[in-house]
């Protein structure tokens, strides 16, 4: 089995923008060991020329998730969240995401490719703020395994 090639293009766009609370970015930092004051502090974060704490480079996986979790409902995708590994992923910035942001994230299919019985997914999740400026684009490979039992 192979992920259907028609899944490539699609794009998944969260229905409302997300609230960057301060809390969770904290909480986000702890989870990831992130120890910069810039995470924590808000007046550490001015220091430094943020307006209010900084997220972790990783936080953006949050709404990437988001988005991954819209893709899993679309009619064309006949394979589970448990099929996937991820390949790759990294994030490009235009500047950090920091509390009070408050973002949008669509997640484009750019990328559809067989491997036997597996397939590769490519997609980039771009992140824009309340005025519509992109903050950050995230890409990412998913390697989509054949279900359990499946012949190869």
């Amino acid at each position: 089995m192979t992920v259907n090639p028609e899944l490539a293009g699609r794009r998944f766009r969260l229905p409302e923008p997300y609230l960057v609370g301060r809390e969770h970015v904290r909480d986000f930092a702890r989870t990831v060991l992130a120890t910069n004051p810039i995470h924590f502090d808000v007046a550490a974060a001015q220091a430094a020329g943020y307006l209010d704490i900084v997220a972790p480079a990783t936080y953006g996986a949050v709404l990437q998730d988001r988005a991954m979790q819209l893709m899993l409902q679309d009619e064309l995708v006949d394979f589970e969240l448990k099929q996937i590994v991820h390949g790759d992923e990294r994030f490009s910035f235009e500047r950090q995401i920091v509390a009070g942001d408050e973002l949008t994230a669509e997640l484009e299919i750019t990328g559809v490719r067989a491997l036997g019985a597996n397939s590769m997914i490519t997609a980039a999740t771009t992140f824009t703020d309340a005025a519509g400026n992109t903050v950050v684009t995230g890409t990412a490979t998913l390697v989509v395994g054949a279900p359990q039992g499946a012949d190869s």
